[in-house]
C-alpha cells in the first residue's frame, strides 16, 4: 500500500517464512529505499526469515523484531510479517544494535546513542531538530527496558524515543530483535531518523486512576517482583481490591484492572504479568518499595483510540504512517471484548503498522498496557502546530 509520500506498507500472511518475506519484499521494495522496519510472528523459522530478508534487501538498512501479534494493512494478525519501507526523499536513517543487555550500563547506552546521532547528523545536518525521532525495539524478556530507554533518551535530549519490547506470542519463552541481517537475543535496536514530514510521538491508554491506593512495602525491582502491598502478601491484597481471591487471578484480571503510578504529573500503567505460588506478583515493569500505586478502571478503548488518532490528524494532517507498539494485554482485552474487527479497521484506516508488545517505551519511560507510536503526517500540514 503506497501512502503517497514514499512510504509503502504491507503485510504477508503466508505460512512459510521465505514465502512471507518474498511477498513482503514485493510489496515494499523500491530503488530508493532508505529504511525498512518489519514485525514478524515468533512462529516463523528465524534463520530462514533472516536469510531471505538479508538477500532481498541487500544494502538497505533493515530492522525488526518478533511479536505477540502483528498490525498492518490486513489487520491485527497472529502469524504474519507486517512492515514499512521509507524512501530516501522522506527519510534519512541510521540504525544500530546494543548486544548483551544483561551487562548493559548507562554510560554505554549514552555513548551508543550519541555515536548514532553523530552518524545521522553527518548525513542529515540539523537532524536534532523537530523532524527527527528514535524508534526502539528491545528484547522483551531482557528486564532491561527501563535502563535502556532512560539512557538512550537522556543522551538524545529533545529527540523523542518511542518503541516496544519484542514478543513471543503468549509463551514468554524467548524474544528477538533483528539488525544487520540476523536476529539477536538479549539485545536492542535503535533507529534514528529524520524526515521532512510533520511528525508526532504519542502514547494513549484507556485507564483512569481510582481512589484505591496500594503502597508497595516489599519489592525486588531487578526481578520486577512485588512481595508485599500495604504490608500484606501482594497477590492477596491486589485481589482484594477486585473482590476476588488470589487463586482466581489470571491474565484477564490483570488486563482489565492494572495499576497506575504518577510520574511528572501523568499516570503510567504498571501491568501485572502473573501471580506466583508464594503470593508475590511479577510485573512487566520494575517496581520499587515505597511506590504508591492506584488501581485503575477502564474507559471505552475504541473511543479512546479514535480520539487519539483524530487529534493526531488535526495536528499533522492525514496520517501517512503510524508506527504502532500496542501492549499484549490490550490485545487480550480487545479479543475478549469482541472488539478485534473494530480496532483493526481503525488502525487500517490510519495506516498503522506495528506489533503487540511485551512492554512499551515512551520518551525514556518503560510502560505497560499502553499504545505508543510515531505518526508521520502530510506535507500540506507542515505549518500546523
Amino acid at each position: 500500500m503506497d501512502t503517497q509520500n514514499g512510504i509503502l506498507i504491507a503485510q504477508s500472511c503466508a505460512p512459510d517464512a521465505r514465502e512471507a518475506v518474498r511477498e513482503f519484499h514485493a510489496a515494499v521494495a523500491r530503488p530508493d529505499t532508505a529504511l525498512v522496519i518489519f514485525f514478524c510472528s515468533d512462529e516463523y523459522d528465524r534463520d530462514e526469515l533472516a536469510a531471505e530478508m538479508s538477500r532481498l534487501f541487500a544494502g538497505v538498512p533493515v530492522v525488526g523484531c518478533t511479536t505477540a501479534g502483528e498490525i498492518g494493512p490486513t489487520g491485527c494478525r497472529d502469524h504474519s510479517i507486517a512492515g514499512v519501507s521509507l524512501a530516501a526523499h522522506v527519510c534519512t536513517a541510521v540504525t544500530g544494535c546494543i548486544e548483551h543487555l544483561q551487562q548493559f550500563e548507562i554510560a554505554t547506552g549514552r555513548a551508543f546513542a550519541q555515536d548514532l546521532l553523530c552518524r545521522l547528523e553527518a548525513v542529515a545536518p540539523g537532524a536534532a531538530g523537530q523532524h527527527s525521532f528514535g524508534f526502539l525495539l528491545v528484547d522483551g524478556l531482557s528486564v532491561r527496558e527501563e535502563l535502556v530507554a532512560h539512557a538512550l533518551q537522556e543522551a538524545l535530549g529533545g529527540i523523542p524515543v518511542v518503541g516496544g519490547s519484542a514478543g513471543n506470542g503468549l509463551s514468554f519463552g524467548s524474544t528477538y530483535v533483528y539488525c544487520d541481517g540476523r536476529f539477536f537475543a538479549d539485545s536492542a535496536v535503535l533507529v534514528l531518523a529524520s524526515t521532512p514530514l510533520p511528525i508526532r510521538t504519542f502514547k494513549t491508554q484507556h485507564f483512569l486512576p481510582t481512589d484505591e491506593r496500594l503502597v508497595v512495602t516489599e519489592a525486588d525491582p531487578a526481578q520486577r517482583l512485588v512481595s508485599e502491598i500495604n504490608g500484606l502478601p501482594a497477590a492477596a491484597e491486589y485481589a482484594r481490591t477486585l473482590g476476588r481471591a488470589a487463586r482466581d487471578l489470571g491474565p484477564l484480571q490483570f488486563a482489565s484492572s492494572p495499576v497506575v503510578v504518577l510520574i511528572d504529573g501523568d499516570y503510567y500503567v504498571r501491568s501485572i504479568q502473573k501471580a506466583n505460588p508464594d503470593g508475590s506478583l511479577t510485573f512487566f515493569c520494575a517496581i520499587e518499595a515505597g511506590v504508591v500505586l492506584r488501581v485503575a478502571r477502564g474507559v471505552d478503548l475504541v473511543a479512546n483510540l479514535e480520539d487519539t488518532l483524530a487529534q493526531l490528524r488535526s495536528q499533522i494532517g492525514p496520517l501517512q504512517l503510524v508506527l504502532t507498539c500496542d501492549c499484549i494485554l490490550r490485545k487480550l482485552e480487545i479479543v475478549e471484548s469482541g472488539l478485534a474487527d473494530r480496532v483493526g479497521d481503525i488502525l487500517r484506516r490510519n495506516n498503522a503498522v506495528g506489533f503487540n508488545t511485551y512492554g512499551e517505551q515512551f520518551c525514556g519511560v518503560h510502560v505497560n498496557q499502553t499504545l505508543t507510536g510515531i505518526a508521520l503526517g502530510s506535507r500540506s500540514a507542515q505549518g500546523r502546530r
